[in-house]
């Protein structure tokens, strides 16, 4: 497998691509401590923010990194028969209060996805469940076409 074309992506295909996709992988970092979790996003393309719904139960390891107010990565990308291409946001997130949120912001919480919480077994009554903007400082976006003959 070789690499035939490398590009960075426009802002244009950034938004456009985070626009058709809800997931991806949200790192975050303290001291030199890391921790990585599936998540699902809301993107508003025109401020070019991402909108989060986070759930932690009392002890988790995510609810101790939130708490900390960590830098964060989040990696958003795909594969498509012979090209990749992956964003990559960073910045830190932003607990938002729901009675301060407008109704844009509410309409791109509602795109991201929230967890079925049939899944969670135990502990229903404890789980936290907090609203975060990540207004990215960095937003940056590569595709890559391979030859898989090679």
């Amino acid at each position: 497998m070789a690499i035939e074309q490398e590009n960075e992506m426009t802002d244009a295909e950034i938004d456009d691509f985070l626009s058709r996709h809800e997931t991806g992988v949200l790192s975050l970092a303290r001291t030199d401590e890391p921790y990585a979790i599936p998540i699902s996003y809301g993107y508003d393309d025109d401020n070019r923010e991402f909108y989060m719904r986070l759930v932690s139960t009392p002890e988790s390891e995510k609810r101790q990194f939130l708490e900390s107010s960590p830098e964060a990565r989040l990696v958003v990308y795909d594969e498509r028969e012979s090209s990749y291409r992956s964003i990559i946001a960073t910045g830190s997130l932003e607990s938002i209060e729901p009675s301060e949120l407008t109704p844009e912001e509410i309409a791109q919480y509602g795109e991201a996805k929230r967890p079925l919480f049939e899944l969670w077994a135990d502990g229903k009554e404890d789980l936290r469940i907090e609203l975060y903007r990540l207004e990215p400082a960095t937003l940056n976006g590569r595709w890559t076409k391979i030859d898989r003959q090679t």
